[in-house]
């Protein structure tokens, strides 16, 4: 493939045929991946130093736009990367990639310049949740953004957002996802971190938090001993206005189950659960959420799975990770994020010998199934 020559000043402002358009995505389709990704990446610096000397023409927008549309998963991907951070792209090319599935759309939506507000909010509402939770965590969007987040109250969106500290939240919108955090515990620990919380939030959350996070608002704000304790005798009204002791925590442990199944089978009826989120799921601490998904995608009891994570061996939630496509060079750094988050299980006395044996995922589901079926839990 002959070199792509960049335009020297005097030709930067030339219009560039149309009519060769067609002719030249034809010769695209043809070539091999590689050829096509040294095409494309030839037009990203011929529009690059096009714009450096008066501006680009209109036509090589469209040429860059169009054999952008037109190229494999993976030639967009890189090409997403390199336009993450630049200002000179065609925005309407950068618009394409934000929309594009989350692997190729994730730097973009975390970094470009060339995204406005308006942009961000049709993509909440036309993108996936993936999509909406990258939105959620770049940094320094809008007010209006957050508020939309905010209105959307899907949980692993909101939790996001609560986690992007550079992010402007109105003390109005603030207040709600405060409000929020009383049924979605986890936006709390987020939030007690964050720098909106102001002291007379600090203290409606302090109602309801537990008492590591008292503890982190208290060495956090200086507060009148006296309306710390009526916090806590409001939150302990409330508590005894539901129910007490251990019926009290068993309600919100089966209420904080039910999220996360519903959070679940949402993402399952949309399409958008995918073993990749799993991980996800462990980053954000959500345990729960990862039982859940994994029993949705294996088509395992919900039960198994929580006893594969409670085992003496790693084996059983081994298989069942493979049932469900995760990598299995992946899963030693997956069970130390499990272990982290559910008191060292499970265990692993029997090293990983089981590991090295090939398996399909049928085959994997297969065997996860017949080590669930011992009603007294995995043991081999």
């Amino acid at each position: 493939m002959s070199t792509v020559v960049p335009p020297n000043p005097t030709s930067a402002a030339q219009a560039v045929p149309l009519s060769g358009l067609n002719q030249l995505l034809d010769l695209a389709r043809k070539r091999s991946p590689d050829d096509q990704n040294r095409l494309l990446m030839g037009v990203a610096g011929l529009y690059e130093s096009a714009g450096a000397h008066g501006g680009a023409p209109e036509a090589l927008a469209d040429i860059f736009i169009a054999l952008t549309r037109s190229a494999e998963r993976e030639i967009r991907q890189v090409l997403a990367q390199r336009l993450a951070k630049v200002d000179w792209a065609p925005a309407a090319l950068v618009k394409m990639l934000a929309a594009d599935e989350i692997e190729i759309a994730r730097p973009v939506i975390a970094a470009s310049p060339l995204l406005l507000d308006d942009d961000l909010l049709q993509l909440l509402s036309d993108g996936s949740i993936d999509h909406q939770i990258q939105i959620a965590l770049r940094p320094n969007i809008g007010a209006a953004v957050a508020r939309a987040i905010i209105a959307g109250a899907d949980p692993a969106v909101m939790t996001a957002l609560a986690t992007n500290r550079s992010a402007r939240i109105e003390a109005p919108d603030f207040a709600q996802l405060v409000d929020q955090s009383r049924q979605l515990a986890a936006l709390r620990a987020p939030l007690t971190r964050h720098p909106s919380l102001d002291e007379d939030l600090a203290l409606r959350l302090y109602q309801w938090v537990g008492e590591a996070l008292r503890q982190a608002i208290n060495d956090r704000f200086t507060i009148d001993p006296a309306r710390l304790a009526d916090a806590v005798q409001a939150a302990a009204r409330t508590s005894a206005g539901q129910t007490t002791g251990q019926a009290a925590a068993v309600e919100w442990a089966l209420t904080a189950d039910e999220a996360d199944s519903r959070l679940v089978a949402k993402l399952h009826a949309a399409g958008q659960l995918r073993a990749a989120y799993l991980i996800r799921a462990l980053r954000e601490e959500k345990l729960g959420v990862f039982a859940h998904g994994l029993a949705t995608l294996g088509g395992f009891e919900v039960s198994q799975v929580r006893r594969a994570l409670d085992g003496d061996t790693a084996r059983p939630l081994f298989l069942a990770c493979i049932a469900v496509g995760l990598d299995r060079a992946a899963f030693p750094a997956l069970l130390t994020e499990i272990r982290k988050l559910n008191k060292g299980f499970p265990r692993d006395p029997d090293s990983s010998a089981w590991r090295l044996a090939e398996r399909s995922a049928d085959q994997a589901a297969y065997e996860f199934r017949l080590l669930m079926a011992n009603a007294d839990g995995p043991s081999v």
